[in-house]
């Protein structure tokens, strides 16, 4: 039999109000046993808590929910206390002596809603995103996952396969009989291709862990170019030693930063030589190297004939007359925050354009590796040996399945919810 759980699902105390919720089948007796009677299912009521000795716990809005039309698919009640400590405290401790009731662990609510129907698995890593977002651009894109923008695309993909796989099976099955051979040729491409396109424009999306992360801008050019100068500028703040010797930054020195509501994450690196007798310093020209293969915008401090392909050209001194500022993408000066600034917008224009056309569904690597192995699959499908396609349909299916969690293992769904707080 399923345990009863309780957790504080609001802030934690002091606070004017706190929400203790109870789920579970012992839920409605649980509050019966505080509250006296519990007021009608889904309407609000005052109610005096009393504790096992007949004392004064507190005086509270009661809530019933009765499942499973509810958040956990369960018998729901919430307890809408005064949110001191003590009275939290003392609510709680009744509540635990209660006979087959037990604190949730963190994200069991939401658990018990997986588990029971509720919600599938790309929502609650929508929720669990939500609840971590740190960027207005973060918030939207996980309100879109939690809502179930993912699992009516993928749902909707699962719909259209299985009449193709139905048709399949019937006509390896039936097919010598007068009413199937009579119908029309079915043409699998009329089903599949739709939606292996609609499936290379998902996968064309940005993931979460890119908004999470953050769009990465690597500062590179060679020693004393102004690249540490420019990082502290950039953040507001000095985060990066500045002097005039040469190869001062010999190491990677990361920040994160948001800017018109996008992450970036802001890298400095060790001045480019072609050789050098320090060891130290080789490392971090070693590292700054790579970093360039990965980085999503170069900011380039140095000359511009020099700069990889793509990169963003820097002309690192506005007040230097001498310098063709015609050759550069941007000028700008430490000392004139208005460059700065103008930096920045060139750079959230870049970073919004690599991003695209957000909100929308925005994968996960996961549900991205998912949709990629399941669109191979239907590549595969050609009519010429109906089995094999019978079989690419199943594997496609199976990985689409995945998607909404249908054979998540114990371990995934621990390493999901862990992320959770403890009463939701």
């Amino acid at each position: 039999m399923t345990e009863t759980i309780f957790a504080l699902s609001s802030g934690r105390p002091p606070a004017a109000i706190a929400v203790v919720r109870i789920s579970g089948p012992a839920a409605q007796s649980a509050g019966k046993a505080l509250a006296g009677s519990l007021p009608p299912p889904q309407t609000a009521g005052v109610r005096r808590l009393r504790d096992r000795h007949d004392a004064t716990l507190d005086q509270a809005l009661i809530l019933f929910f009765p499942g499973p039309n509810t958040a956990t698919g369960e018998d729901l009640v919430e307890l809408h206390l005064h949110g001191g400590r003590a009275v939290v405290a003392a609510v709680e401790a009744e509540l635990a002596f209660q006979a087959g009731l037990r604190v949730a662990a963190p994200g069991e609510f939401t658990r018990r809603a997986l588990l029971n129907g509720r919600l599938d698995l790309t929502q609650a890593e929508g929720l669990a995103d939500l609840l971590e977002a740190e960027t207005e651009m973060q918030r939207r894109a996980a309100l879109v996952m939690a809502e179930g923008g993912l699992s009516h695309t993928v749902t909707e993909w699962l719909g259209r396969l299985s009449m193709a796989a139905a048709r399949i099976e019937a006509e390896l099955d039936f097919g010598d009989e007068d009413d199937v051979a009579a119908a029309a040729p079915f043409d699998l491409s009329v089903v599949l291709h739709p939606i292996i396109a609609e499936m290379t424009a998902m996968l064309a999306r940005p993931t979460v862990e890119r908004l999470r992360d953050g769009v990465v801008v690597v500062l590179a050019g060679p020693r004393n170019a102004g690249k540490s100068s420019l990082f502290n500028a950039m953040l507001g703040r000095p985060a990066a030693i500045v002097t005039d010797i040469a190869g001062t930054t010999r190491d990677v020195l990361e920040a994160v930063v948001v800017r018109e509501g996008l992450p970036f994450r802001l890298v400095d690196t060790a001045g480019l030589v072609e050789e050098t007798t320090d060891p130290i310093e080789a490392i971090g020209i070693e590292r700054a190297t790579a970093l360039l293969t990965v980085a999503d915008i170069i900011l380039w401090l140095g000359d511009a004939e020099d700069a990889p392909n793509g990169a963003m050209k820097i002309g690192a001194q506005a007040d230097d007359r001498d310098r063709p500022k015609e050759l550069y993408d941007h000028v700008i000066s430490i000392y004139a925050p208005e460059t700065i600034d103008a930096l920045w917008a060139g750079v959230a224009a870049q970073a919004a354009a690599l991003l695209g056309d957000l909100p929308g569904v925005t994968p996960y690597r996961r549900h991205r590796d998912l949709i990629e192995e399941a669109a191979k699959e239907l590549r595969l499908v050609n009519g010429s040996d109906l089995l094999l396609d019978a079989e690419h349909l199943r594997i496609a299916n199976v990985a689409l399945g995945a998607i909404l969690g249908r054979d998540a293992t114990e371990a995934m769904l621990d390493a999901l919810f862990g992320r959770f707080c403890l009463g939701k």
